[in-house]
């Protein structure tokens, strides 16, 4: 899958790629960072027009709500590049006349999963590759200005999640909250991510259910107390937390965003100034409400050696993917941050379109107020474990 994880730098950098597959080879390249310079120099080269490429999450903001998962748009004028990022992320856009809208093939769909892994918009131009064009095109892979991919190698790599996590380092690091900690980092096998696990105690003395908290990075609330999130408030009260229960394990992962990155969680951002919540905002941009892989938090409990937690975590989608990943959650104990103006709206999307257990906090319904963590059942017993 070697050429597929370059393909995720060469997009991220601007660069078109060659998409091979049964259907018809296209170059495709990111409607982000595109010019019109590049928009015509990739036509050129295909001796084909450009489609617009665009996920389903994109076409439902447009109020297209019974798209495919990838939709092919034929514009009957192409727009500039301006253009094609107005229809790939602006709020409020619409589709000018379209000669055609078809389902996304194998190849469009590996076009859109590799933004997504390369954390860019996913939105793409598309253009086949003229029969009459492809020695050209085979040339400029020949020489190395081109990389060829293949779409189902594409997909298997985004299908299979986070792999070959290595163990790169570690060092003490004395925290605040827990001063016996260690930090661990791991790297994925395609160079993209790094996370950390903070190792807080001595794993000799961890309690028989090892207290686990799950945290995706967060820039602005972590490092910079942005009052929009409750970010990090949880980091922090976690540490605290897991140090206090005798010591624990608490997973920081690169998943800015819930997995869209900083430049489009930023671009949410934006879009929630102008009154959409959370999720509306990152479905604008073309994301689902969650482009998380919470796989890589088994491997990485893995390989430090633990198999059974209590879980400090608000999110049911947490407990239910370390269930089905075999890790044995017996407990869930509630970590929550403080309530403000800024980010009561942020918290009650959580609660009442993420299924957050938020409804305590936000006094919105009754749920235990007993400081003992809730009693989960084993993971076979989980539905859909």
């Amino acid at each position: 899958m070697r050429q597929a994880e370059r393909g995720i730098f060469d997009l991220r950098r601007g660069l078109p790629i060659l998409l091979k597959d049964s259907s018809g080879d296209i170059l495709v390249q990111a409607v982000e960072g595109l010019n019109d310079e590049s928009l015509a120099a990739l036509q050129s080269l295909a001796g084909s027009k450009a489609q617009l490429v665009l996920s389903r999450h994109r076409m439902a903001a447009m109020g297209h709500k019974e798209a495919p998962d990838v939709v092919a748009l034929s514009l009957a004028t192409l727009p500039d590049s301006l253009g094609l990022r107005e229809l790939a992320w602006t709020r409020g856009a619409q589709l000018p006349d379209v000669t055609a809208l078809s389902q996304g093939n194998r190849a469009h769909r590996a076009a859109l999963r590799l933004l997504g892994r390369a954390q860019l918009v996913p939105a793409a131009v598309a253009c086949g590759v003229a029969a009459d064009q492809a020695d050209a095109v085979a040339a400029e892979v020949s020489s190395g200005n081109l990389l060829a991919v293949d779409a189902a190698e594409a997909l298997r790599l985004c299908d299979s999640g986070p792999g070959g996590l290595a163990r790169i380092s570690e060092a003490r690091v004395p925290l605040a909250e827990a001063e016996n900690s260690r930090f661990v980092l791991f790297r994925e096998a395609d160079g993209v991510h790094e996370h950390v696990a903070i190792v807080i105690g001595e794993p000799a003395q961890w309690p028989d259910a090892v207290p686990v908290r799950l945290h995706s990075s967060c820039l602005t609330g972590d490092l910079f107390g942005s009052l929009r999130c409750d970010c990090g408030e949880q980091l922090r009260r976690g540490v605290a937390a897991i140090n206090a229960q005798g010591g624990g394990v608490l997973l920081y992962l690169s998943q800015e965003g819930r997995g869209i990155g900083l430049a489009n969680k930023l671009r949410a951002y934006g879009l929630q100034d102008q009154g959409l919540d959370t999720i509306d905002a990152d479905q604008v941009i073309g994301f689902s409400k969650d482009e998380r892989n919470f796989r890589i938090a088994h491997q990485m409990l893995d390989q430090i050696g633990v198999a059974k937690v209590k879980l400090l975590t608000n999110n049911p989608s947490k407990v239910e993917a370390l269930q089905r990943a075999g890790i044995n959650v017996v407990a869930r104990e509630a970590i929550y941050g403080q309530v403000t103006a800024q980010n009561q709206r942020y918290l009650q999307t959580k609660a009442n379109r993420h299924g957050h257990w938020l409804h305590d906090l936000l006094g919105e319904q009754d749920e235990p107020e007993s400081a003992e963590p809730e009693r989960l059942p084993a993971p076979g017993a989980v539905s859909g474990a």
